[in-house]
C-alpha cells in the first residue's frame, strides 16, 4: 500500500511531548486524529493507522506521521 506523508504545524512543547510518548511506546491522540483528517481533506481513504516518523528541526516545528492509504477506490 502507498504511504502518504503528513506534516502537521506544532508548537515546540507539543513536539516535545509527542516525541516522548512515542520514546515511551504511547500515543498521542490528538495530533494522530489530526493526521487522519489530514487524509481525508486531501481526499483520500486511510488504510491504516498513522504513525509517528519523527519532527522537523525547523521554525515552524512539523510533526511527520506516514499513512498507509488506498490507492484505488474502485477495486
Amino acid at each position: 500500500m502507498p504511504l502518504l506523508r503528513i506534516h502537521l504545524e506544532a508548537d515546540r512543547s507539543t513536539a516535545r511531548r509527542v516525541m516522548e510518548l512515542h520514546r515511551a511506546d504511547r500515543i498521542h491522540h490528538e495530533s494522530r486524529e489530526a493526521a487522519r483528517a489530514e487524509v481525508w481533506r486531501r481526499g483520500w481513504t486511510p488504510a491504516g493507522e498513522p504513525v509517528f516518523v519523527g519532527v522537523t528541526n525547523g521554525e515552524p516545528v512539523r510533526l511527520l506521521y506516514d499513512v498507509e492509504i488506498y490507492s484505488d477506490a474502485t477495486s
